[in-house]
């Protein structure tokens, strides 16, 4: 005969906080009364009064992690009530930080009931004098990740049971917060051994060395000036520079004025990273994130878009152009990525392209245009398959340049040169390298070489503009040797 599973809260602390019909029940069980733990006041009380329970903490002895232990709990409840009805008592509120509780609501093998149960969160709202109104956020401390809190809100860690649970805890916050920042720790809320102390952040795991496994944790809001590495910070600030009592120079921008801006930042950006000055890169990096936000606060100033805008379309192209990652669709290669790629593009724009070349923006650099554009018709075929193909080509290319210098009409050299460029564009393409970054190294390299000749000609008290050239090459040559 199939049975139930009745779940039931013990509340926050003693039996003082039971309700008079949970307390009934229990002594009056004529069913198996499971515990998820012995070490409960309620518990022991009753134990007392000739309740007989059936604790679980074997399965935390035996348990290698949280996660398992709450499936194992789960499916020795089930196993039980497929032949009677079981009574499951739990913590505080069946329906508040239970995983075990959740479990077993997402299972269709036998029916369960929730009877509910005074939650500790009352009881910590209460020890703490916090309104929960202003906004909280609470979080399980044996699964606990930084990434979704919301430091502006009081902040409540629950299921913090020892050392190791704290000290997990501590680390991520000292991602975000400062060591010093004040918390405080709840111990037994509700109970007549409530305790509450407050201490460093940076102390939280040794303090546990004192603390019961009945302990929550309290994070007070944080001010916004302490979050400067928040994405909701930064938003702030670009808006604050953008308002009406803002920043003029900011207030004057508009789309097209920060064009130049957006193109500089990223050659910042390649200088950096051919520099491999990781300092530099992030710096960079939050200059390119600087544009991004600028053109978003100029677009919702106008009433067009925003940056969540532009956040939603980044991601849905992501995982709409990445089957292979969020769906069923299988690559094993990158040109099956890049095929796939193409298609859904293609997919995406519709209609709006006619040609293959499409797509390639007006505005490129026309050595980055070529290479681009030369790309594009190598996707279906048209290129060389071998590099003395294509440097046949550029063989081709040069003796026709040479001719039209010996020649000399203008337009004619300028038209060759191109041909020359283009062909070396193509180069660039076979040997997976990109063209502007090539050029942009040796622009580099040139201005390091060049200012070593600088300096050594001041060494010397010569001056540049009068300097032989023999001694500007020997002096190019060293820097050269000194690479």
């Amino acid at each position: 005969m199939e049975g139930t599973i009745e779940v039931i809260g013990l509340g926050a602390g003693d039996a003082e906080q039971l309700s008079l019909g949970v307390y009934r029940k229990l002594l009056r069980a004529e069913t198996d009364v499971f515990v998820r733990t012995i070490d409960h006041p309620v518990v022991k009380e009753l134990q007392n009064e000739g309740v007989v329970f059936r604790p679980f903490d074997d399965v935390y002895e035996s348990s290698k992690d949280f996660t398992t232990v709450y499936e194992a709990i789960a499916d020795r409840l089930v196993d039980e009530a497929r032949t009677k009805s079981v009574i499951y008592a739990v913590p505080g509120h069946p329906m508040v930080a239970e995983e075990t509780v959740r479990r077993l609501l997402e299972q269709t093998d036998v029916p369960v009931d929730v009877m509910g149960g005074h939650s500790f969160l009352d009881a910590l709202f209460t020890a703490l004098n916090i309104d929960p109104a202003d906004g909280f956020q609470l979080t399980d401390g044996t699964a606990f990740h930084r990434h979704g809190l919301n430091y502006r809100q009081h902040l409540l860690i629950s299921q913090v049971y020892d050392r190791m649970t704290a000290s997990h805890v501590k680390l991520e916050l000292l991602e975000d917060l400062p060591p010093d920042y004040p918390v405080r720790i709840v111990e037994a809320a509700g109970s007549r051994q409530e305790t509450l102390i407050e201490i460093q952040l940076e102390d939280l795991d040794r303090s546990f060395d004192k603390v019961s496994n009945w302990a929550s944790v309290y994070i007070p809001p944080v001010p916004e000036s302490m979050l400067q590495h928040t994405f909701s910070r930064l938003r702030h600030v670009i808006a604050a520079l953008r308002a009406p009592d803002g920043c003029p120079w900011d207030r004057a921008q508009t789309h097209e004025t920060l064009r130049p801006y957006a193109v500089e930042e990223v050659y910042e950006l390649l200088e950096a990273i051919d520099e491999q000055d990781d300092d530099g890169i992030v710096e960079e990096l939050g200059d390119l994130l600087l544009q991004v936000m600028l053109h978003s606060q100029i677009g919702e100033d106008h009433g067009y878009f925003n940056i969540d805008d532009v956040i939603h379309s980044i991601t849905g192209k992501m995982i709409h152009r990445h089957p292979h990652i969020f769906s069923n669709q299988s690559a094993d290669t990158v040109d099956e990525v890049y095929a796939t790629w193409d298609a859904l593009k293609q997919e995406e724009k519709g209609d709006e392209r006619t040609s293959v070349l499409d797509g390639v923006p007006i505005g490129l650099p026309a050595l980055a245009k070529a290479f681009k554009l030369q790309h594009k018709a190598a996707k279906v075929g048209f290129g060389w398959d071998e590099a003395a193909d294509v440097l046949a080509k550029f063989q081709e290319e040069w003796r026709e340049l040479q001719n039209a210098m010996v020649e000399q009409p203008t337009d004619k050299v300028e038209e060759e040169l191109g041909d020359v460029l283009f062909v070396l564009a193509n180069v660039a393409r076979y040997y997976d390298i990109n063209p502007e970054v090539a050029l942009n190294r040796t622009n580099q390299k040139f201005v390091y070489r060049f200012s070593y000749i600088e300096k050594q000609l001041t060494n010397q008290g010569d001056d540049i503009w009068t300097a032989p050239f023999k001694k500007m090459e020997d002096y190019w040559n060293q820097a050269k040797r000194k690479g």
